[in-house]
Order: C-alpha cells, then structure tokens, then sequence
C-alpha cells in the first residue's frame, strides 16, 4: 500500500510541475493554451488544499496513516531541502501567475 500511495502521489507531483511548467511557458511566450484554464484551476485548488492543510502537503498525513513514515520529498531530497519544497514551490507557482 506504501508504495501504491507514492506512486499515486509522484503521480499529482508530476501533472502538478506540469501545470507550473506551462503556466511559465504561457506566461514568457506570451500564448494561451486550451490546457492553461484547467492548469491554472488546478493550481489554485491544490494550493487551497494546501493552504487548509496548513502549509504541508494533504497527502502527508495519509502516508503516515499507512504506515510510510518518509514524506514523499525526502525520496527525492534531503530532509531539510524536502521541508521547503511546498513552500518553494507554492512561491514558484505565485512568480508564474504573476508572470501570465
């Protein structure tokens, strides 16, 4: 079941960098996309979701529950680096809206 979460949540992790990613493509070519509306829609419900969750990723606390006591960034960074990640990423997210 751990790794079934992490797949799911590598899953969200990656459609969501792509969201930012065309945001960021949109905003600096200065072109639309069918795909920008619902990317930026979703951004925006991810980070209210976030926003609840006081700051932490909602998923955190269902790793836990299942038993996976490494949150999903420490996979990929070290624990101090991983900490920041939704921070820095929601301070990413906010630089490419202004962009647009």
């Amino acid at each position: 079941m751990v790794a079934l979460i992490r797949l799911i949540h590598g899953a969200l992790s990656a459609f969501f960098v792509a969201c930012i990613a065309l945001v960021y493509y949109c905003g600096i070519t200065d072109r639309s996309s069918p795909l920008l509306i619902p990317a930026v829609i979703a951004l925006l419900f991810e980070g209210a979701i976030v926003v609840l969750n006081r700051g932490d990723c909602p998923l955190g606390s269902l790793h836990r529950r299942l038993g996976d006591d490494k949150a999903f960034f420490e996979l990929l960074l070290p624990a101090r680096a991983a900490r920041l990640a939704v921070p820095a990423l929601g301070l990413i997210t906010t630089a490419g809206f202004l962009l647009l």
